[in-house]
């Protein structure tokens, strides 16, 4: 078995959601929930089909994040991973919805941040270990620093 990073390609205006799911009817399903999820979101979609012709599957509203969902899809590789690409919306608007498609098994990560995707490669495929989202930490928030996170929630209006 041999570990390999991939390193995921996004604009820097986008969010990405890495998952694991068990079916090919998964794409449809999860078009359909992001489709009514936020109005006005764009995104692309891909799926790593793990049997049969073992093609990348995808759909979207937008052609340039259906094209990146699938480029890193297919970097990916990895059996019944899938990969959406989000703009005009975040994660935290569809997450809950997506885990909620019944064909949906986890979630890697929901982010902005740059990710790097940590899988095995055997003789049968390849597997998502794991992600490394962001940067490492710098330090403990201090008293400051706990009065900006609730200040920037409020400004971005998640919180009152």
């Amino acid at each position: 078995m041999e570990l390999k990073s991939v390193i995921i390609k996004k604009p820097d205006d986008a969010n990405i959601i890495i998952g694991q799911a068990h079916f090919i009817k998964t794409i449809e399903d999860i078009y359909e929930t992001l489709i009514t999820s936020v109005p006005g979101m764009k995104f692309g979609i891909a799926f790593c089909e793990s049997s049969g012709p073992c093609l990348i599957r995808s759909e979207g509203n937008d052609n340039d994040l259906i094209k990146l969902a699938e480029e890193n899809a297919y970097n990916l590789s990895c059996g019944h991973s899938f990969f959406i690409v989000i703009k005009n919306a975040f994660p935290i608007n569809v997450l809950n919805q997506v885990k909620s498609v019944s064909e949906v098994c986890s979630i890697y990560c929901a982010t902005a941040n740059p990710v790097e995707v940590i899988i095995a490669e055997s003789n049968q495929g390849r597997g998502i270990l794991g992600v490394i989202d962001g940067e490492k930490s710098r330090g403990i928030e201090t008293d400051k620093d706990k009065q900006d996170r609730k200040d920037f929630l409020r400004k971005i209006g998640y919180k009152r």
